[in-house]
């Protein structure tokens, strides 16, 4: 009777496999990938390969281990929604200047509302961190101008805010020179649409997509001339700024691409025309989501007398309440939430309208 029972019952035995797939995919799925791959790759590129296919590993082993537990339409959204965090990811070749700044900005935030991830070039040399950012820097390689080294930089903080906490929802990728426009509690309530939350809600990234720029044809044919096909046809490359907020589904598409990367990485032979971290990340999202992009940054930059491709730098005598009134302004419905480029010495006289301006909503 007994026999009987254990043998017409494979319930138990086939739910022990099944939760035991994820974990195995986890572990060998990036080692397995990495052997088919890589044979020819450069060392630094490996490691970082590994650290995506181990990103995307975990994330599918969380899904289905959620799918354990709910259907899949009620973990998709449970998994964005309940507790959600930001991830801030900073990249930079230089002192955090404005980190007392950002100490403030984080003071009115919860331990479990937000992760910070600091990409630091490891050939500068950068002053000690402490508060928040202590101990935030993550594995860094070098970084530089007009090279696909700084998309491999966002890549990196992407892959890592994601293995290091699955409640990592949203992705700000932040310059040394940002500084916040609003407080903590704003931005998160604006990007999570608190109050509104509803089964059907969609979160969007908030990325800028443009495709008529005048210098379209030059940034396009700077590897060559006709270099990016066939994967990119000119109809489809776009450009737009570095920094952006991008949600978990994106940040996933970036890291598990392989495909773009292959002709972003290629060198530059025109390199006043060449800044592949403004080509990459616009092109690869409006070729494979543009419906789930804004097509806007959150970032207000002014390019108003730019000077070597670099925007208007504000220094001490700008900063007023009026700038910062001014630079939250945009022509779409919702407010710019950070602002660049300060010089470093902004940083006092930002620090005294702090309380009374910057984070007053």
């Amino acid at each position: 009777m007994v026999f009987a029972t254990s043998s017409s019952s494979p319930v138990i035995p086939t739910l022990v496999l099944l939760l035991s797939l994820p974990v195995l995919f986890f572990f060998l799925a990036p080692h397995f990938l990495l052997t088919r791959q890589t044979v020819s790759l450069p060392r630094d590129e490996m490691d970082d390969l590994f650290l995506f296919q181990k990103a995307v590993a975990m994330d599918t082993a969380n899904y289905f281990r959620g799918l354990t537990r709910l259907p899949a339409a009620k973990y998709r959204l449970s998994s964005t929604i309940r507790r959600p965090k930001i991830a801030f990811l900073f990249l930079t070749n230089s002192d955090l200047q404005f980190a007392p700044l950002w100490e403030r900005f984080f003071s009115n935030a919860s331990v479990n509302q937000y992760n910070i991830y600091i990409h630091a070039d490891p050939f500068v040399k950068i002053s000690p961190l402490e508060g928040v950012f202590k101990d935030r820097i993550i594995p860094s390689k070098r970084t530089e101008r007009s090279s696909p080294s700084l998309i491999s930089a966002a890549r990196r903080l992407l892959a890592t805010a994601m293995l290091d906490d699955p409640a990592n929802t949203y992705f700000a990728v932040i310059s040394q020179h940002c500084i916040p426009l609003h407080s903590f509690s704003y931005f998160y309530s604006f990007l999570f649409n608190l109050g509104r939350l509803s089964r059907n809600l969609r979160f969007s990234s908030y990325i800028e997509i443009l495709d008529k720029e005048p210098t379209l044809w030059d940034r396009y044919n700077a590897r060559g001339e006709n270099a990016m096909l066939p994967e990119v046809n000119f109809e489809e490359f776009r450009v737009g700024s570095q920094f952006f907020v991008l949600t978990r589904k994106h940040a996933l598409m970036v890291i598990k691409d392989r495909k773009l990367w292959r002709k972003f990485k290629l060198p530059c032979l025109n390199e006043h025309s060449c800044y592949p971290e403004e080509h990459y990340f616009p092109t690869m999202l409006s070729m494979q989501d543009p419906s789930g992009c804004t097509h806007y940054t959150l970032t207000r930059v002014n390019w108003t007398n730019s000077v070597d491709g670099h925007p208007h730098t504000y220094y001490p005598p700008e900063v007023s309440p009026e700038l910062v009134h001014t630079l939250r302004k945009s022509s779409s419905s919702y407010s710019y939430m950070f602002a660049r480029k300060f010089s470093p010495d902004c940083l006092n006289p930002l620090m005294e309208i702090a309380e009374s301006v910057i984070f007053k909503d």
